[in-house]
C-alpha cells in the first residue's frame, strides 16, 4: 500500500543517516613532479633526485602510498597526506627502468608512475686472461653495461681483428659483448681489447689469451692392454716360482 511504501522510504532513509556513505574519489587526481600522468624521467648519474606528489581537488586529508615497482616504500607519519615526497639517493645504474608509483590509499586506481631513464657511460667486465689449448675452442666474453647502448668491436694487439667467418663469430645483447674463437692457433696468442663507445663516453677491457701446447693424447685401448699382458706376465712368474719352491721342498722331505 501507499503507507507501506511511505514507511519504507523512511526507514531507508534513517539507515543512510546512520550510515553515510564514504567519499567518493571522483575528481580527485594525484601529480608527481607536476605531471598529471604516467611518464619517464630521464637523469644521468647523480647524488640524488626527488619525486613529490600532491593530491588535486580533495576536500579532505587523503593519505598516499609510494611503491617502487611492487614493493611498498615505508614513508614517515608526516610525509603521507596530501603531499608526500621520496628520494632516490644515490642515483645509479641498478635504478634504470625502475617505476615509482604514488597511489591514493583509499582508491589504488587513482595513481601516476614516473619511470627512471638512467643514462651512464659503458662498464665493463669480465675475465682477463684465458689460458687454451692448441685446437680447441675459447670464448672472450665482455660483460657491458650502458645507456643508451653503445657500439662494440673487437681489437688485437691494438688493431681492429680481422674475422674470419670459418673461425671466429660474433655475440651481442644490451649487457654482453661475446668473439669465439674454434680451433685455436698459436697465431691466436695475443692481447685482445673490447671497445665500447656510446655518446656518454667509451670503455675498454683487455683479455690476455695464451695458447698452450696440445698435450699428447694416449690411446686409452693401448694402454688398457699393455697393463693386462704386464699383469699376466707377473703372474705367470710368480706361478713358476711357485713350482720352483714346491721343487726344494720335495727335495728336502
Amino acid at each position: 500500500t501507499a503507507e507501506e511504501s511511505l514507511e519504507r522510504e523512511a526507514a531507508l532513509g534513517i539507515l543512510m543517516l546512520k550510515c553515510p556513505c564514504p567519499p567518493s574519489s571522483a575528481g580527485l587526481e594525484l601529480s608527481v613532479n607536476n605531471h598529471a600522468a604516467d611518464f619517464t624521467l630521464s637523469t644521468g648519474l647523480s647524488p640524488a633526485i626527488s619525486l613529490s606528489c600532491l593530491v588535486h581537488n580533495s576536500s579532505q586529508a587523503e593519505e598516499l602510498l609510494w611503491y617502487r615497482g611492487t614493493g611498498q616504500v615505508d614513508l614517515k607519519d608526516g610525509n603521507k597526506v596530501n603531499i608526500s615526497n621520496i628520494c632516490i639517493s644515490p642515483v645509479n645504474e641498478s635504478d634504470n627502468g625502475v617505476t615509482f608509483t604514488c597511489r591514493l590509499a583509499r582508491d589504488k586506481a587513482v595513481q601516476v608512475s614516473v619511470t627512471l631513464d638512467v643514462q651512464f657511460p659503458p662498464q665493463l667486465s669480465g675475465e682477463e686472461t684465458l689460458h687454451v689449448e692448441e685446437e680447441k675452442d675459447v670464448t672472450l666474453t665482455c660483460n657491458s653495461k650502458a645507456n643508451p647502448q653503445a657500439q662494440s668491436i673487437w681489437l688485437k694487439d691494438n688493431q681492429i681483428l680481422t674475422l674470419q667467418q670459418s673461425r671466429h663469430k660474433l655475440y651481442q645483447t644490451s649487457e654482453v659483448f661475446q668473439l669465439s674463437i674454434t680451433k685455436v692457433e698459436k697465431s691466436d696468442n695475443g692481447t685482445y681489447t673490447c671497445v665500447v663507445e656510446s655518446g656518454l663516453g667509451n670503455g675498454t677491457r683487455d683479455f690476455h689469451l695464451f695458447v698452450e701446447d696440445k698435450k699428447p693424447v694416449f690411446p686409452t685401448e693401448a694402454i688398457i692392454a699393455a697393463a693386462v699382458v704386464v699383469t699376466i706376465t707377473i703372474l705367470f712368474g710368480i706361478v713358476a716360482q711357485k713350482d720352483k719352491i714346491f721343487k726344494v721342498w720335495k727335495c728336502r722331505g
